[in-house]
């Protein structure tokens, strides 16, 4: 299916669907890292992932009226996810907004956006 590593595949499916839902309100001002993967016992995986923003108003933009746009975005993801990896999936996002993190070399990295040694 993919050479990406699972835990890079979740954070660039959820990013996707950050930019699908913003369309042009959080251009590339915007990065998803994901902070745990855990295998269940039944044969699902629970995802915690975090969105970094640069801007309080992105993180307002990104979560939405009353958590409404980033529910979408973590139900989109969800779904593809689930899809890709044929087994049920439990994504859990955060938002949070994080200036100069596309300045982070280790969290650039982290992220497998850096392949820079």
């Amino acid at each position: 299916l993919t050479d990406l590593p699972d835990r890079l595949l979740a954070a660039e499916l959820v990013r996707e669907q950050v930019f699908l839902q913003t369309h042009e309100e959080v251009p590339y001002a915007a990065t998803v890292e994901t902070e745990s993967w855990q295998e269940r016992a039944d044969g699902s995986v629970r995802i915690d992932a975090t969105i970094y923003v640069a801007r309080p108003g992105h993180k307002a933009i990104v979560i939405g009226e009353g958590g409404a746009r980033v529910r979408e975005i973590g139900a989109r993801a969800r779904a593809a996810l689930a899809a890709l990896l044929e087994r049920p999936v439990h994504l859990f996002l955060n938002v949070k907004e994080r200036a100069g993190w596309d300045e982070e070399r280790a969290r650039l990295r982290a992220i497998g956006l850096d392949d820079q040694q």
